[in-house]
């Protein structure tokens, strides 16, 4: 779909697409970061990856994890983003993981 066909988000679109990348951005980080391997739910650890609460998990990990981590981890992301990738989800990509809590 060409932009000048692409039909125009609403601003309740917009934020909903937002909210629901920054939730599956949340779980990537903290499976990317690996805080299943420590995390005190038996499930994240019998799945390896992260089954419950991710915004509570990366709200209390994201400060052990160096800065420079966080970029690579944010750039790495933003490199695998599609070119076609709506407004909504590449400003949500934008953020590091502590500012997504």
């Amino acid at each position: 779909m060409s932009k000048q066909t692409a039909k125009q988000q609403t601003p309740g679109e917009y934020a909903a697409r937002f909210a629901a990348e920054k939730a599956a951005l949340r779980r990537h980080y903290c499976e990317v970061f690996g805080f299943w391997r420590s995390c005190a739910l038996k499930r994240c650890r019998k799945a390896r990856g992260c089954s419950g609460d991710a915004e509570a998990c990366l709200k209390r990990r994201a400060q052990e994890i160096p800065r420079e981590v966080q970029w690579e981890a944010r750039r790495h992301l933003l490199a695998a983003t599609p070119a076609d990738a709506a407004p909504a989800e590449r400003n949500a990509r934008e953020l590091l993981p502590g500012a997504l809590v």
